[in-house]
């Protein structure tokens, strides 16, 4: 059997299109929810800065949000999708499509479901590694912001550390 759910709303709903209608901003307004989740406790807890200074504090969190958005792009891109898919470099630098490709072949495994499925430079498919680097196995549920979060992280740290030690990337 499917699931039953209310949805309850102010609205005036007259139509099965203006319930459908009501559901869309629903479910736009679930994606803005989950862009604070990723900014605030649970991601880059924005709430816990301890900045009196706004000018430094307002950089910090405009460089948080940027960095929000690209978890929010990586979870749209995670499943592929209808159309055509976009591009790695709505979230990367073309600097890191060889960083993500190495991870990737570091991380996939033996099994169909622990193989990347997505087409190399998309972001579909960097949505794939930062998953998995993560700590998502392929297995269970879809991964969220909070999952991607950590994945970009670990592709941000091991960016640094390969700037840092002077290696260059074989774009």
């Amino acid at each position: 059997q499917g699931v039953h759910w209310r949805l309850l709303t102010t609205q005036p709903v007259e139509d099965a299109a203006q319930a459908w209608a009501v559901v869309a901003c629903y479910r736009k307004r679930w994606a803005i929810e989950q862009m604070f989740r990723t900014l605030k406790t649970q991601g880059f807890d924005i709430e816990g800065l301890r900045i009196e200074e706004r000018q430094p504090r307002d950089k910090l969190i405009t460089a948080a949000l940027i960095a929000a958005v690209a978890i929010q792009q990586l979870v749209h891109a995670r499943d592929g999708g209808p159309g055509p898919l976009r591009p790695c470099s709505d979230a990367f630098e073309p600097d890191d499509i060889p960083l993500l490709e190495a991870f990737c072949a570091k991380l996939e495994g033996k099994t169909l479901r622990q193989k990347n499925p997505h087409p190399k430079g998309s972001l579909a498919y960097a949505a794939w590694v930062c998953a998995r680097l993560g700590g998502w196995t392929g297995y269970y549920g879809k991964p969220g912001p909070v999952v991607m979060l950590q994945g970009w992280l670990e592709i941000q740290a091991a960016k640094k550390s390969l700037h840092t030690l002077g290696f260059k990337p074989n774009v």
